[in-house]
């Protein structure tokens, strides 16, 4: 097309700057992750969407961290959260942090890449301050869920 540099070619050598150059990022320590996350979680906006002791069951149960998560939202396998309907609502607002229930009655948290918009309902909202606990969960990982008033 003419604009911009050569495609690069086998062989071509690309400089990556000097060797000398610091350490890029934050100098401290990341904190550590427990190996049983307790994520604090603040009832959700659709509490009638929800069999009575929805809620309780979340934070009462452990769930493992599914191979089906990603960047979107930590899809979690465990006590199934019991829907008064199977269908889905109009589409509303969520945030990171959301912990929206499909059909199937597995949570699934939303994480940084989750989406604007959703149609399940949804049983909690984790905390802020939680999500990167969340994030670096493994599969395979257990965590458990905490009520905050």
């Amino acid at each position: 097309s003419g604009l911009g540099p050569a495609p690069l070619a086998a062989g071509d050598r690309l400089p990556i700057g000097s060797a000398t150059a610091g350490a890029a990022g934050a100098p401290e320590e990341l904190p550590e992750i427990a190996r049983e996350p307790v994520l604090r979680v603040v009832p959700g906006p659709r509490d009638d969407a929800f069999v009575p002791g929805a809620l309780d069951v979340l934070t009462r149960s452990p769930y493992v961290v599914s191979t089906r998560s990603d960047r979107t939202g930590v899809r979690l396998e465990g006590a199934v959260l019991q829907r008064v309907s199977d269908g889905e609502l109009p589409s509303e607002g969520v945030v990171p942090g959301a912990v929206q229930v499909p059909p199937d009655g597995q949570p699934i948290l939303f994480l940084a890449n989750c989406p604007t918009t959703g149609g399940y309902p949804v049983v909690g909202v984790v905390l802020p301050a939680d999500l990167a606990h969340a994030a670096q969960a493994r599969p395979g990982t257990r965590l458990r869920f905490s009520l905050e008033a």
